[in-house]
């Protein structure tokens, strides 16, 4: 079979219109309430992407096509940035891997030239590139522009006439009616769209500013970020990366359908991504998977991406990822300002973070300064002088038992004071200038804990956990103890805590592991409360390869709750 011409097909949308008003040809009236009903259902409802389906449906119906698709021009006018299909089975679309993106081949062809094409055989014309392993065969096909307010919003085309015959004059004339009334039903709905996704996206930004005036910790502020974020941009995932002192980004919070492993990797600050993001550019590639600058193990499963910079009044605070499926379509260019606004707002809001810590964390500093002041003005001077009043009393007795107690008590307060000292020594210490081995780092959390809590929380460990529990699995555990010690402040009322660190337990697969259990006598978990903390410490564990439970804590009767958290060392 030879094509038919491959040159604009004669006649326009009003000479088409008017032969639909007065009878098609070959098919007098018999065809029209079927175009009106078709035009009068594509005008309904401002859902794009249904409009869209339900416009390919049409024209299949119409015409008598196989097939039907509708190719959605890129803005800018390079390639598709989305395609819509009818007639082709789920099984197949997965056989057949990749969607259409229009950079070639005979759909390329339509978007830099878009007139209509009617050919009997599409392998016949020289634009054809041909088909992908597993696509249905198609021979006969027909493209038609679709106009939105004069611009060029995508391409209808319909393939495989069934009965093997070819798309004639009266197929193109339906079409053509149908892809005007398309055009201005499209553009209803986008404007309809825009205005939804704007309010959406605003709604988001609210989400993140009222999380962090909440009350919340600076973790909660970020996994809330990164979740907005990809349900906001429709993506697979939403990742926030914060810097590191070695001047990489480290990535601290991920909202994803499946539990994440890129928790705690960074990306080092040789990465060209990592120079561009921390100078304040925003970065969007069209496929991850496939750039060679990002690494492996964040992007293997994604596609687009967008790269956004955490900033606010001139300063880089981190960045924000929003990955899509490799399937995914691109981003356009309305989503990147969005998404672009959004991330200055959430930049905004860690910086309302930031300083909201540094006030907590001076008023900690006080409270620990004036703790040791009354320790070395007060206490130590009490013990030492009822210490020297115990020594005189040893002195004057002739009773040796009188005398020997006496002498242990003495003994006693001495070894209370050089405990006391030694407290106030760590209470004067910047925490930044103290050790920093992971028993270490534990005693620093609870004795910081101690304040706001009134009492110091006991501890206990076991195995050697400086040396067996790894530097991610050990920056984890200090997180999720400040968490769950967090959360017995806030909601437990206790009067108690005991915190027990285990370097030498099991996991259920019989890998090395280290446990946290932080338990309290409060008033325990209730049943519908706010879960938000404990949600972070399973994702946290989770993203270990680890897991996160509570059970009943130490009060009377199993009153209040015990926090378990362990993951492999």
């Amino acid at each position: 079979m030879s094509a038919a011409p491959a040159s604009p097909v004669p006649g326009d949308s009003t000479d088409a219109a008017a032969r639909a008003r007065g009878g098609l040809p070959g098919e007098p009236a018999v065809r029209v309430p079927r175009l009106l009903e078709a035009v009068r259902s594509v005008g309904s409802g401002l859902e794009l992407h249904s409009k869209l389906d339900r416009i390919c449906e049409t024209a299949a119906e119409l015409t008598g096509a196989r097939y039907a698709a509708i190719g959605v021009v890129a803005e800018g006018g390079e390639g598709l940035a989305d395609f819509v299909h009818h007639g082709v089975d789920e099984e197949t679309v997965r056989r057949i891997g990749r969607r259409p993106d229009g950079h070639k081949g005979l759909l390329g062809a339509l978007i830099r030239d878009p007139d209509p094409v009617r050919l009997a055989n599409l392998a016949d014309d020289p634009r054809c590139c041909g088909f992908p392993a597993g696509h249905p065969p198609m021979h006969s096909f027909l493209g038609v522009p679709i106009r939105v307010q004069g611009e060029i919003f995508g391409n209808l085309y319909l393939a495989e006439k069934r009965g093997g015959g070819t798309f004639d004059d009266d197929d193109l004339d339906m079409v053509r009616v149908l892809a005007t009334e398309a055009g201005i039903a499209v553009g209803n709905a986008r404007l309809y769209e825009a205005a939804q996704q704007r309010e959406r996206w605003i709604d988001g930004s609210v989400a993140v500013t009222t999380a962090l005036l909440a009350g919340g910790d600076a973790e909660d502020a970020l996994q809330t970020v990164a979740e907005q974020a990809r349900r906001l941009s429709g993506s697979a995932a939403g990742i926030v990366l914060l810097p590191v002192e070695e001047g990489g980004l480290e990535v601290v919070a991920v909202a994803s359908d499946h539990p994440s492993k890129e928790l705690g990797v960074v990306v080092p600050p040789e990465s060209e991504l990592v120079v561009e993001l921390r100078d304040g550019k925003p970065v969007f590639l069209a496929d991850a998977s496939a750039d060679p600058r990002m690494r492996a193990d964040l992007t293997r499963d994604y596609g687009p991406v967008m790269m956004l910079p955490l900033q606010s009044d001139g300063r880089v605070l981190g960045a924000l990822l929003t990955p899509r499926s490799r399937e995914g379509r691109q981003f356009t260019e309305t989503e990147r300002t969005l998404a672009t606004r959004f991330a200055s707002q959430a930049a905004l809001a860690l910086m309302m973070a930031e300083t909201q810590r540094d006030r907590e964390r001076l008023a900690v500093y006080e409270d620990r300064d004036r703790i040791a002041r009354d320790l070395h003005d007060l206490v130590i001077q009490r013990l030492f002088a009822t210490g020297m009043m115990l020594e005189s009393a040893q002195r004057r007795s002739n009773v040796p038992e009188v005398r020997r107690g006496v002498g242990r008590a003495v003994d006693e307060l001495d070894i209370t004071i050089q405990e006391i000292r030694t407290a106030i020594f760590a209470l004067r210490q910047d925490p930044a200038e103290m050790p920093s081995g992971l028993r270490t780092r534990v005693l620093r959390e609870i004795n910081t804990a101690a304040v706001p809590l009134g009492f110091q929380p006991g501890h206990r460990f076991t195995g050697p956990v400086d040396t067996l529990v790894g530097e991610l699995a050990g920056k984890n555990l200090i997180a999720a103890l400040r968490e769950a010690l967090s959360n017995a402040f806030r909601h437990a009322g206790a009067s108690r805590i005991e915190v027990s660190v285990d370097a030498d337990v099991l996991l259920p697969d019989g890998r090395p592991g280290v446990r946290l259990a932080v338990a309290d006598n409060g008033v325990g978990i209730p049943e519908g409360g706010r879960r938000s903390g404990l949600k972070n410490l399973e994702r946290r564990a989770e993203s270990l390869g680890g897991a996160s439970w509570h059970g009943p804590g130490i009060g009377a009767d199993g009153g209040g709750a015990t926090v378990v958290w362990q993951v492999p060392h």
